[in-house]
């Protein structure tokens, strides 16, 4: 009988010791902690009804793959670019050009910046001609400028492919401009 006792306590109390344990470890962990995203999405995981117990809030989030693939191209070539590879992508956004124009062609004019005009911060050959060196302040200000400039004096005027851009942007290149833009447009996705 003294067996019987012994058998019967282990049934009831394994189960109810793991239980406990169980909850304890559950109710007294922090909060998971997720990295940050572009965008978040939260959704409630534990909605008790008694607030002694504590909730846990999952974000899942997603961020833009373009500037993924813009920053991967720029430090495949290690480009000056590099810090400014959102903001490649959200100036052509805001002109609306392909995302990735402002890169092919600063490779082609520049190899993405590492030849440019001393202090001219222009990547893309904007405004170059001879002795004649348009500067900008700053990278992101020359983005804007030749993004604003190709909007304005090319695409509205429907020369919106590279062939199309190169007839006014370099006509001496006689092709070979628009081949290695295209080229670099490809490498990009």
């Amino acid at each position: 009988m003294h067996k019987l006792w012994w058998v019967g306590g282990f049934a009831i109390g394994a189960p109810l010791t793991l239980v406990a344990t169980f909850l304890t470890l559950v109710l007294s962990a922090p909060a998971p902690t997720i990295p940050k995203a572009d965008v978040a999405y939260t959704t409630q995981v534990l909605s008790p009804k008694d607030d002694s117990v504590p909730t846990w809030n999952l974000k899942f989030g997603s961020a833009d793959g373009r500037v993924l693939l813009i920053t991967n191209y720029l430090k495949k070539y290690k480009s000056p670019l590099l810090p400014h590879a959102r903001e490649l992508v959200e100036i052509s956004d805001k002109y609306g050009l392909d995302w990735r124009l402002l890169a092919a062609i600063a490779q082609q004019e520049s190899n993405l910046c590492k030849k440019i005009p001393v202090n001219s911060y222009n990547c893309w050959g904007y405004g170059i001609y001879g002795d004649l060196v348009t500067r900008f302040e700053s990278f992101v200000d020359g983005m804007d400028t030749v993004a604003r400039g190709l909007k304005k004096n090319y695409v509205d005027k429907g020369l919106d492919t590279p062939e199309k851009i190169m007839a006014k942007y370099t006509p001496p290149s006689q092709g070979s401009w628009a081949k290695g833009v295209n080229q670099f447009l490809s490498d990009i996705e």
